[in-house]
């Protein structure tokens, strides 16, 4: 069990000097996100975090009406960066509520452009933005010390990625100027490509509809994304080490870095990249299609894997209320009381969900943000959990791992690990990576997952192509196949965004959609404390977060806090604005004390 716990005060009567210091916008998804702390700068650590998004979007609401063949064409525009996810997502609850299973050379070609999009997205988000965070430029300004330390430490892995020391490692990941940064920016462009190539255009597709694709299949087409494919898979041969050393290394010289942005382990998996020999995107045989995902969902909890069963996840989903700017809907319209196999559906799971929004002034002892809080119910121990995503890598990896249902030579679980196996390239031989369960679910273990999994992409991508290409040589080259709209139905998509899990949950009434409710990884990760009083990811994560930062409260740049956050992976880190100088004392605290018998 791995949790986060804040240290006694070693005197009898501690007293805290609170500095509020808030980070607002950090992102922008579905709306703009804020990060409202109160630092002990005495004790050097987080003392209090409030995660807040202050945009309403609205698309449960205005999704009502629409024809359900649309669904996918408007839920891509919920975001500028991951709207393929959406519209995948949606197809698969299009394609439940349509009764319709699309050909196996649809499917194939879903999944070569969804993993282009990991590849593109992990690898500009990674390389191009958490990247900055570690760089010499970044480094200097915060921690002084530690860039002294890695002018004088060599790169264990320096003969598989060309950087002597780590400060060099650092130098290279500087913005505009950094050699890493700029061959990763090239890189991103590839990997849109080949995004193209499958999807039509990035980042709203053109070619993907229910039941199937429009894209035409041709060997030429999947020979240009292969090319543009073993480009990047050299490049993961590089990457990897070489992210290995710097994480590695923060951890030498920072003893206790592990603590910034862990929490206890409870991550989400909803599953990723369907396999058309099995899928038929029925309800009832959900749990066996769910199984055979080349990502397999799951729910982690103290690094224990609870369920893969997509059925059990779909059920214990709760959209709880708290902090929220909403009204509850217990006296809404229930729409759905039970599921296609008959189990109860909770009027808080998403396809009972009635939108209420209620605006008002920002109250951090009260209502503080346009965000829900989406949780799930453990029948275990009758618990709501706060699972999050660890930014999709690293719940991926930590399901699949402990499943070990995952053998296509590419990749094989372990039980334990991942392993990822990569074929000679242009220059480079042949590798297996492995991706080892760590100690902690932290800020250092989740960028080290998103790194790992652009390489379990691209292994990913060169099965799927060879399946692609055994259909096409044996003439099955139909993409797409017919259907019709019910009058009455209910549905449900599982996937993965880039960044975590994604659901589309939807009703169908008189042909037209009655409710639709899609809930991306951002509202998990940046919930804020709900009905119970349990906070959010964000909120948990960067809550006693010790500060490692060299400044003082005057210069003070929050590097420790915003390595926390974008460890998630909250889309893109577009703007950081903060309030600098020296803060203003807000209260102070007179610890209780702690005698030989205890308060």
């Amino acid at each position: 069990m791995s949790t986060m716990t804040r240290t006694k005060p070693e005197a009898p009567a501690a007293t805290r000097n609170l500095v509020e210091m808030n980070w607002d916008p950090i992102t922008r998804i579905v709306g703009s996100l804020g990060i409202y702390t109160k630092i002990d700068f005495k004790n050097r650590e987080v003392a209090e975090c409030y995660s807040t998004s202050s945009i309403f979007r609205g698309y449960s609401i205005f999704m009502k009406g629409k024809d359900p063949r649309d669904a996918h064409f408007i839920t891509s525009r919920i975001c500028g960066i991951c709207g393929d996810n959406h519209a995948t997502c949606a197809i698969y609850a299009q394609n439940m509520a349509f009764g319709v299973r699309p050909p196996a050379l649809g499917e194939w070609i879903i999944n070569l452009g969804e993993a282009a999009e990991y590849m593109f997205d992990h690898n500009i988000y990674q390389d191009n933005l958490v990247g900055v965070d570690f760089c010499e430029q970044m480094v200097k300004e915060t921690n002084p010390s530690v860039w002294e330390k890695a002018q004088k430490t060599e790169a264990p892995n320096a003969a598989l990625h060309g950087y002597r020391r780590i400060s060099d490692i650092m130098t290279a990941l500087n913005p505009f100027t950094g050699e890493f940064y700029r061959e990763a920016l090239l890189m991103s462009r590839l990997t849109r490509e080949m995004f193209c190539l499958m999807e039509g255009r990035h980042v709203h597709p053109s070619t993907l509809y229910p039941g199937g694709v429009g894209t035409v299949p041709t060997i030429q087409l999947f020979t240009d994304y292969l090319v543009r494919l073993m480009k990047y898979v050299e490049f993961m041969k590089k990457v990897v080490p070489m992210h290995d050393d710097l994480f590695d290394f923060f951890y030498e010289a920072l003893p206790g870095y592990e603590r910034v942005g862990q929490r206890r382990v409870l991550l989400g998996c909803w599953g990723s990249f369907n396999n058309p020999d099995v899928c038929d995107y029925t309800y009832e045989r959900m749990t066996e299609w769910g199984n055979a995902m080349y990502v397999t969902p799951g729910v982690v909890v103290d690094g224990q894997l609870v369920t893969t069963d997509l059925v059990k996840i779909n059920l214990g989903i709760r959209i709880l209320l708290g902090s929220s700017y909403y009204e509850d809907w217990e006296n809404a319209e229930t729409f759905v009381q039970r599921d296609p196999l008959g189990n109860p559906v909770d009027k808080r799971h998403p396809w009972n969900q009635t939108t209420i929004p209620k605006p008002q002034k920002r109250d951090f002892q009260d209502k503080y943000t346009w965000v829900m809080s989406p949780r799930w119910y453990d029948e275990r121990t009758g618990d709501y959990l706060a699972l999050d995503t660890g930014g999709g890598p690293i719940a991926r990896f930590w399901a699949t791992a402990l499943a070990g249902k995952v053998d296509i030579g590419y990749i094989k679980a372990t039980g334990q690990s991942v392993k990822i196996y990569l074929p000679k390239t242009a220059t480079k031989p042949e590798v297996e990576f492995e991706w080892k369960i760590p100690k902690w679910s932290n800020a250092i273990e989740r960028d080290r997952a998103r790194t790992y999994f652009q390489a379990y992409a691209a292994a990913a991508a060169l099965y799927f192509l060879e399946k692609v290409m055994a259909e096409v040589h044996a003439g099955r080259t139909k993409t797409w196949s017919e259907f019709k709209v019910p009058d009455e139905a209910i549905g449900c998509g599982f996937h993965e965004a880039v960044r975590g899990v994604l659901s589309h949950h939807v009703v169908i009434r008189d042909g037209k959609i009655a409710n639709y409710h899609p809930y991306p990884p951002t509202p998990w990760n940046a919930s804020p404390r709900d009905i119970y009083g349990t906070p959010g990811p964000y909120e948990d994560a960067v809550q006693n977060t010790p500060i490692f930062e060299e400044n003082g409260p005057d210069k003070f740049k929050g590097i420790d806090i915003m390595r926390a956050v974008r460890s998630f992976d909250p889309c893109l880190p577009c703007g950081v604005h903060m309030y600098l100088g020296g803060g203003k004392v807000l209260e102070v605290r007179h610890s209780p004390v702690f005698g030989p018998f205890g308060k």
